[in-house]
């Protein structure tokens, strides 16, 4: 199912989110322009490499210097492995940021954001400890997003395209239902690639997870209660 618009209206322009896609659009024709063997080394210098962070069983001769482990817990936010990735996840942030956003106001939802990237980094360093393959992307942080979209608004209708080989079905799903699906798709493939067949090296499905769990908690300490205004009675004399 591919999620076209929802039908929570909004108070104001979602500023903070036309950034964010604005630096990762920035940052993939960045890569893109460059030769393959650079645009690799990009993605492992400004990429999340698991196995860098757990050298207990390997001598480090020169160790690096603290801004080096640090700096790849954010910037592997803003880089994509493809044009699909980028588009999906870009797609993904306009359709449930901007509600988001709207209730959090535009630095709360920075904050939020990125720590969401963050937890969702931790997470998949945890579950793919010896994996040397570099994890880009935003999809951990838009996992947060969605954890947020939730819980405050659960019965919002989201418009998806269920594509029935090539005739396009159009339907009206609750944001319940299609993000506890989701959701509960991540966490499947995460169990499946990690119990079942060892440490994954394509999709980051546990990045998934832990920036879903992050968005859950964080949501509550920074959405703002939504005010709906009280229609004016004229005063009588």
């Amino acid at each position: 199912m591919i999620p076209l618009r929802d039908d929570v209206p909004s108070r104001r322009l979602p500023l903070m989110m036309v950034v964010l896609i604005t630096a990762n659009i920035l940052a993939f024709f960045a890569e893109i322009r460059q030769p393959p063997p650079r645009q690799e080394a990009m993605f492992y210098r400004y990429g999340l490499v698991p196995a860098t962070y757990w050298p207990m069983d390997r001598p480090q001769p020169h160790r690096p210097a603290l801004w080096t482990y640090v700096k790849p817990f954010f910037t592997h936010m803003f880089l994509h492995a493809g044009w699909l990735h980028l588009l999906s996840n870009m797609w993904f942030l306009w359709i449930f940021g901007f509600s988001v956003e709207d209730r959090m106001g535009h630095l709360g939802f920075l904050i939020f954001y990125l720590i969401c990237g963050l937890a969702a980094a931790v997470t998949q360093l945890y579950f793919s400890r010896q994996s040397a393959v570099p994890m880009v992307g935003a999809s951990g942080a838009i996992a947060g997003v969605l954890g947020a979209y939730l819980l405050l608004y659960p019965l919002a209708r989201i418009t998806v395209l269920v594509p029935i080989l090539i005739y396009p079905l159009f339907i009206r799903v609750p944001a319940l239902l299609f993000i506890v699906g989701w959701f509960a798709l991540q966490l499947y493939s995460g169990y499946e690639s990690y119990w079942k067949s060892g440490p994954a090296e394509g999709v980051a499905w546990w990045a998934h997870v832990g920036g879903f769990a992050a968005g859950l908690l964080l949501c509550p300490c920074l959405a703002q209660r939504r005010v709906v205004p009280r229609p004016v009675r004229p005063r009588t004399i």
